[in-house]
């Protein structure tokens, strides 16, 4: 969690309602992950089960992303115009439901139609807590609060991953633990409701929000006011770097769900570990990557006030690791885990940053909109990445390899790095940037 402890800068209490809000919805992110990682993470057994090719597997997996990107439009459109709690809850309430009816599927259509529901239904959440976010964060804590924001994803894994497959050796299989993931999503819905509300105003007027922080607030978000524009899409569309940073999001993408979606196979079938063990690897890169998420937000706020050195030390320093990780002998356990490990601390270094950048770039009124198009072009990396794995899997004499699925992620970040050298910092204006650094100090109103 972060906390501003900048004197100067804002309200005298570190902690505050925004606090509050962001971290609820980062706790709902992680309800939305519990549901789609717990499908990755039975991939294999679902494979066996229901007798499916690497390619069928393949297949299933990228759907999911082709759903989820089409959904991203109508995502930010809604949120800018409808608030974003009320389309959080429809999110909510509808990949919960298709969760439930997740263990009955019995053939690969069943499970086509499925992935397709939730990804539809997933695909509605991200855009809207991203427009709560712009509505309550201020600019100089952005870096912090969408690296945490982003380390939903990352915190996930370490719970779910092995939770769940705890939960289907327990229950005798990969069926009855989607019945018993609808309970996160009814707890989520109660707290959506009763903690989070689409502008401060609104908890400005129950009495939950002080008037300082709510001054903080409004002084320091990017908004039309504030940059003395009327924002439309078409006018955000002119920016050259709207574009480059969805190519950004499109390899950062394509890295990130192609290791979810191959990394228990990997694990399962290369390196022949039985599925509790499998459960428990799965979610190592993400022990470290909790916590490089939050660094790389803290970087950005505090020692870079940029978003291209953090990005550019994630996408470099992930290049050697993922060639080698995938020529890690079997056996190997401690140098798997170590690979695995590094994985998670250097990959995701990147995610506060790319996520922090539109709520720096582009007022608010937008950023619903601005999100959602970008995340459905840079959705586009999920959904080829985990199709391509599956044709790169191949059989060797001593087995399954995975190599060649991690060349490929190597070669996705070395073009991030190239993308990412080319994307330009501060305030978008149409003519130029605002300020020399994309985080500046907003001075509280009295």
């Amino acid at each position: 969690m972060y906390i501003d402890k900048s004197a100067d800068t804002g309200p005298k209490r570190a902690w505050g309602y925004r606090q509050v809000v962001v971290f609820m919805l980062w706790l709902l992110y992680v309800i939305n992950y519990f549901d789609r990682l717990s499908v990755l993470t039975f991939l294999p057994v679902i494979r066996q089960d229901l007798h499916l090719t690497h390619q069928q597997v393949g297949v299933a997996a990228s759907i999911f992303f082709a759903a989820y990107a089409l959904a991203q439009i109508s995502a930010g459109l809604l949120a800018d115009r409808f608030g974003p709690r009320k389309i959080m809850a429809i999110a909510i309430t509808t990949f919960t439901l298709v969760t439930f009816v997740t263990g009955l599927v019995r053939n690969f259509s069943q499970l086509v139609i499925i992935r397709l529901g939730l990804g539809l239904a997933e695909g509605h959440h991200f855009a809207p807590a991203c427009r709560a976010i712009a509505d309550w964060v201020p600019k100089n804590e952005k870096g912090r609060a969408m690296g945490f924001m982003s380390s939903s994803w990352q915190f996930a894994p370490i719970v779910v991953s092995p939770l769940v497959t705890y939960l289907a050796v327990a229950l005798g299989g990969w069926r009855p633990v989607f019945c018993l993931l609808a309970i996160p999503g009814v707890i989520g819905m109660f707290l959506l409701f009763y903690f989070v509300t689409n502008k401060p105003e609104e908890m400005l007027k129950r009495g939950r929000l002080a008037q300082d922080e709510y001054d903080y607030i409004k002084a320091g978000v990017v908004s039309e006011q504030a940059t003395g524009t009327k924002a439309t899409m078409k006018w955000v569309m002119k920016d050259p770097s709207l574009w480059l940073w969805a190519m950004q999001q499109f390899f950062i993408l394509a890295v990130s769900w192609g290791i979810l979606s191959w990394l228990s196979s990997f694990l399962y079938e290369q390196h022949g570990l039985n599925l509790k063990k499998m459960g428990l690897l799965y979610a190592m890169p993400y022990v470290l990557a909790f916590c490089s998420t939050n660094l790389g937000g803290l970087l950005m706020d505090k020692v870079f006030h940029r978003t291209r050195p953090v990005a550019l030390i994630s996408f470099l320093s992930s290049i050697p690791i993922f060639m080698y990780i995938g020529h890690v002998p079997k056996g190997s356990t401690g140098t798997l885990i170590a690979m695995l490990l590094l994985t998670g601390f250097f990959w995701n270094l990147v995610w506060g940053v790319v996520n922090a950048y539109p709520q720096i770039r582009y007022p608010k009124e937008v950023v619903g909109k601005v999100v959602g198009l970008t995340i459905c072009i840079g959705m586009l990396g999920s959904l080829i990445s985990p199709m391509i794995a599956g044709y790169l899997v191949r059989t060797t004499a001593t087995g399954v390899s995975y190599d060649r699925v991690f060349l490929l992620f190597a070669t996705f970040s070395a073009m991030g790095a190239i993308v990412t050298c080319f994307i330009k910092e501060g305030t978008y204006t149409g003519k130029q940037a605002v300020g020399k650094a994309a985080v500046a100090t907003p001075t509280p109103a009295h």
